[in-house]
Order: structure tokens, then sequence, then C-alpha cells
């Protein structure tokens, strides 16, 4: 769940949140679905994506493991203002194959994600499915699917660059929170 405070663009900055020690990445792919849908079968899934986009889903770790352990919401953590920065959308014909392939990220030039959506442990219609027993899903909301291995810390005056493929990528500086 994202607040739409949490969307920034290129060209904007990821702000770590007040209070924040530790802030990590993690690079994901994201299904814009085109049509309401809800109690959907993995098979009818893709009949409901609209297209994709790339996505940073920036967790404020130290907030996360505070929120665990005292069985409080992840929300905070997951949804902060920058949490999400997200590249344009991008038509589901550009990736026709979203099932294998690559997602990647670095920070200040070195590698730390590198995989394919063929790794991750839910396949895309999986994911929509299941989301869709809980929730009514509406044109335009966006599901992020989860992150390769490689998911780390940042800090302020580092660079994040990541990207899909050859399709998509992105670039966005880390900064403290004035």
């Amino acid at each position: 769940m994202k607040p739409t405070s949490a969307y920034i663009s290129e060209g904007q900055d990821i702000k770590i949140p007040l209070g924040c020690k530790l802030l990590y990445h993690e690079v994901e792919l994201g299904v814009v679905i085109s049509k309401r849908c809800s109690n959907i079968s993995p098979s009818d899934a893709s009949d409901y994506i609209g297209g994709f986009l790339l996505a940073l889903d920036m967790t404020a770790k130290d907030f996360h493991i505070e929120a665990k352990e005292k069985s409080r919401p992840w929300f905070l953590c997951k949804g902060f203002d920058t949490s999400c920065p997200a590249s344009g959308f991008i038509d589901k014909e550009k990736l026709s194959n979203y099932s294998d392939t690559r997602l990647w990220l670095k920070v200040d030039g070195v590698t730390k994600q590198n995989c394919s959506t063929s790794d991750m442990i839910f396949s895309v219609p999986e994911i929509i499915s299941y989301v869709s027993k809980y929730f009514t899903l509406e044109v335009g909301d966006v599901i992020l699917t989860g992150t390769p291995a490689g998911s780390g810390p940042v800090h302020a005056g580092q660079t994040i660059e990541c990207g899909l493929a050859d399709i998509a990528a992105m670039k966005f500086a880390v900064v403290e929170l004035n």
C-alpha cells in the first residue's frame, strides 16, 4: 500500500524519513491494472494487465524491524514520502515476456541486484490472483511484485540507478530530509 505522496519520478530525490537510520533499496516490477477485477484466477490474470512500470520500494528497515517486533503495521516503513520512485508507464506489448525479464540495480555504480523475474518466488499472475482475492483491483492500481536478492542499505549522498532489461532505466539521489 503506497500513498500518492510515496511516488516520485526521475529528477526528484529519495528523502530519508525523519528518524530513519537504515534505509534499504528494493528494485521491483510494478504491474498496472487495466480493468476492475476481483477474485480472479492466475490463468485469467494477464487479461487484467494494462502495462508495467519499474519501481523502487524503499524500506525504512529500522522502522520495519521495530514494527515486526511490536506486531505493528508496516505502513510507515514502506509508505513514507518518496518511498516509491517509479518510471513512466510501460505498455504490456513492450514487455511481452514479463515472466523472464532482467531487473537490475546499482548503488554508486556498483551492481547490488541483478536477477530475472523468472527467479521470483511467485509469478505475476499468481500475485495478481492472490491480491484480487482480498482487494478489488481498480483501473490504474499498481502491484509491486517483490524484489530479487541483493536488497541492501543506502545512505545520504549515494545514487541509485536501476533498470528493467533495456526497456526502462532511472536514477535517483538519496538525501537527508530537510
